[in-house]
């Protein structure tokens, strides 16, 4: 279909992400729904550390978390670890409530991809490669690096048409 011409004589390429175009708004939904999914994984794994989904708001879970990040940070000094949990979870949380948000969309993008890789490693220096491919960490990791490529090559839109756009379709 590509080159062929419309009735009104314009060469349509159904691949093109011109203003308003099917293809420009199928892209902006898919970059919405990978920055939602994105932002509320960190979310939801802080709440985890907190027991908000067992809804018993406590720092028992805290403690867990602490020891889990021991688990993953075999190579780090121990003194390191409690720091290093809090730092994770200050990390996520700004990274997820950004990504949910839609601020600063390339450099928080390419800060969670960074802080994903750098969780992946550390799983598989310390559990071998399977853990962080069963979570997918890699995966969100590479999500994460192209939701900030598309981010730097133009900004991010609403991913609904505005009125305009339905009658340009």
């Amino acid at each position: 279909m590509m080159g062929q011409a419309s009735p009104a004589g314009h060469a349509y390429d159904p691949r093109s992400t011109s203003k308003g175009g099917p293809s420009s708004r199928l892209e902006r939904c898919g970059v919405f729904y990978a920055r939602m999914a994105l932002g509320a994984a960190f979310l939801s794994a802080v709440a985890s550390r907190f027991g908000l989904w067992d809804e018993k708001l406590d720092l028992k879970h805290f403690a867990g978390f602490i020891q889990y990040t021991a688990q993953v940070l075999t190579f780090v000094p121990t003194a390191l670890i409690p720091l290093l949990a809090w730092a994770a979870t200050a990390a996520e949380t700004t990274l997820g409530i950004l990504l949910v948000l839609g601020l600063w969309q390339r450099s928080v993008s390419l800060a969670a991809a960074i802080l994903l890789a750098m969780f992946g490693t550390s799983m598989a220096i310390s559990f071998g490669i399977k853990s962080p491919m069963d979570y997918s960490v890699f995966s969100a990791s590479g999500a994460a690096v192209l939701l900030s490529l598309r981010a730097s090559c133009q900004l991010d839109r609403s991913p609904f048409p505005t009125r305009t756009e339905e009658t340009n379709v």
